[in-house]
């Protein structure tokens, strides 16, 4: 399969060019890397780090939530990791960051691929009930002060045959409208840049960004089990998100944990 490569030119132009992307300071593309997120997280004592935005054509050790690998073939993902600097902001609130992410992610593929996605708890990207994207946020510390690498793994055009696992799925798998990985990340990048100024400007508040996430997961009112660390097993109705983006499951709030929806009330 001919997979195009990045526009990595019009993409670093777009930084000084488009407005909405004038938010990053810079957007780096590598033919491949172990991780975009190791490569930011390395770099976060640079002067010039906040903002950054880093995208490999292939990744040979990407991750995802509980070091899980998330690899595919050269060309048919977005494998993307930004840095942020977040002052000011109450170490309580650093959760939303990758909540936010989810919606942008979500918002962008719905305008721009043309595609039903929306949220499972906490941060899983579905099409359909499949799995088509993933974030990972992980804390940085550097000689600027603390920062957040926020990473995502979007399939796009990955066939069955070359997809990770069954409950996962592509965009072109999909039926998407659009597969062009350069329109797709500018997308990504204008969507969450939107999002994350919102956030910044209202300092932090959470009530808007808690609103627009309940309104894209489909977790809320789903019969749900979920695998706590330490080995429990919770099952039950997820009744809502709390404000602090913890899931609601009877009585619990539960803050991390893997969840399987088992029967949707929607």
């Amino acid at each position: 399969m001919q997979r195009q490569p990045l526009d990595a030119g019009q993409l670093r132009r777009s930084v000084v060019e488009s407005p909405e992307l004038s938010f990053f300071r810079h957007i780096d593309v590598v033919e491949t890397t172990g991780s975009t997120n190791v490569d930011l997280i390395a770099r976060a004592g640079e002067p010039d780090a906040d903002r950054a935005v880093l995208l490999a054509e292939a990744q040979q050790h990407g991750r995802g939530r509980h070091a899980r690998t998330w690899v595919s073939p050269s060309r048919a993902q977005i494998a993307m990791s930004m840095l942020l600097r977040l002052p000011g902001i109450e170490p309580a609130s650093l959760g939303w960051l990758p909540l936010l992410t989810g919606v942008a992610v979500v918002d962008a593929l719905r305008a721009t691929a043309g595609v039903a996605a929306y949220l499972k708890w906490p941060n899983d990207v579905l099409i359909d009930g499949r799995k088509v994207a993933g974030i990972l946020a992980e804390v940085a510390a550097g000689d600027q002060g603390p920062a957040v690498v926020v990473g995502v793994g979007l399939n796009v055009s990955l066939t069955e045959a070359e997809l990770p696992a069954p409950h996962t799925t592509s965009l072109t798998l999909a039926g998407a409208t659009q597969t062009d990985r350069t329109v797709l990340a500018r997308a990504l990048l204008t969507e969450f840049a939107r999002r994350f100024t919102a956030w910044r400007d209202r300092n932090w508040a959470t009530t808007d960004l808690a609103a627009a996430y309940r309104e894209r997961c489909s977790t809320i009112g789903a019969e749900v089990r979920a695998e706590l660390p330490g080995g429990r097993t919770l099952t039950g109705l997820a009744g809502g998100i709390d404000d602090a983006g913890r899931l609601l499951i009877g009585d619990q709030a539960v803050s991390a944990a893997d969840v399987t929806h088992l029967r949707a009330e929607y």
